[in-house]
């Protein structure tokens, strides 16, 4: 076997998640499985991250134990996408050490959020979170709050099962581009939808219905203040630091 590193992106809204699952093959994984099996190719692939329904990817990653076989990657890659969907394409497929692993091996990952003032369309519904009015310049300056290492018990979902909740974000900051607002996180690793939550609350520091110094007692644990979720069609894992 020869371990492989996959570097795909998707269309979220088109899947039930990207994490393998017993009772739908509608997932990343599920899909690309099944391409994979039509290749004679049977082992699983294993991803940096989980991404939830409806979240998107521009730069997903994941590796994979390839038989002796398949060599040729370039071949491999054009194979696979004849293979797949329009919503899930083979970036690039290059042989790596047997050491790698898509998850641990991760050093830091990007997401960005994309919101847009006014009112949804049909065309940009899936891809963007619309909002009626925002206040950018109260989220440009709350944004920065998360940059540091924190806690984020207040910024999880219910139900995680993880002993810890501290996490490193190395950058957090918006800026404007073309008519979209867009948020950009990058950090050693997130909890399941803590960007959403994130989001969620400056959204609200947005509508006037929170404000900075709330979002810091959050932050530090002090009270919860928001359980707002912000919606996943607005959400882009785009980049996988090694």
């Amino acid at each position: 076997m020869n371990r492989a590193k996959i570097t795909m992106s998707y269309n979220g809204s088109a899947f039930l998640g990207s994490q393998q699952q017993t009772t739908t093959h509608e997932t990343v994984i599920g899909t690309l499985l099944i391409a994979l099996q039509r290749l004679k190719i049977h082992t699983a692939p294993k991803g940096s991250g989980r991404t939830d329904r409806g979240v998107h990817a521009t730069h997903q990653v994941m590796h994979i134990d390839l038989p002796h076989f398949w060599t040729d990657l370039p071949r491999l890659k054009d194979m696979l996408n004849l293979q797949l969907p329009a919503s899930l394409r083979i970036l690039r497929i290059e042989f790596v050490d047997s050491e790698f692993h898509a998850r641990y091996s991760a050093k830091r990952r990007v997401y960005r959020y994309i919101i847009k003032e006014g009112i949804s369309n049909p065309f940009e519904d899936n891809f963007i979170t619309f909002v009626p009015n925002l206040n950018r310049e109260a989220i440009t300056d709350a944004i920065t709050c998360f940059e540091g290492t924190h806690s984020f018990e207040f910024f999880k979902k219910s139900g995680n099962d993880l002993e810890h909740f501290t996490r490193i974000i190395y950058r957090a900051y918006a800026y404007s581009h073309k008519g979209y607002f867009v948020l950009v996180f990058e950090g050693n690793g997130f909890l399941r939808s803590q960007i959403r939550l994130m989001v969620g609350f400056l959204l609200r520091i947005s509508a006037g219905k929170a404000t900075k110094e709330q979002l810091i007692e959050q932050l530090n644990c002090v009270k919860r203040h928001s359980t707002d979720i912000a919606p996943h069609n607005g959400l882009y894992l785009t980049h996988i630091k090694y």
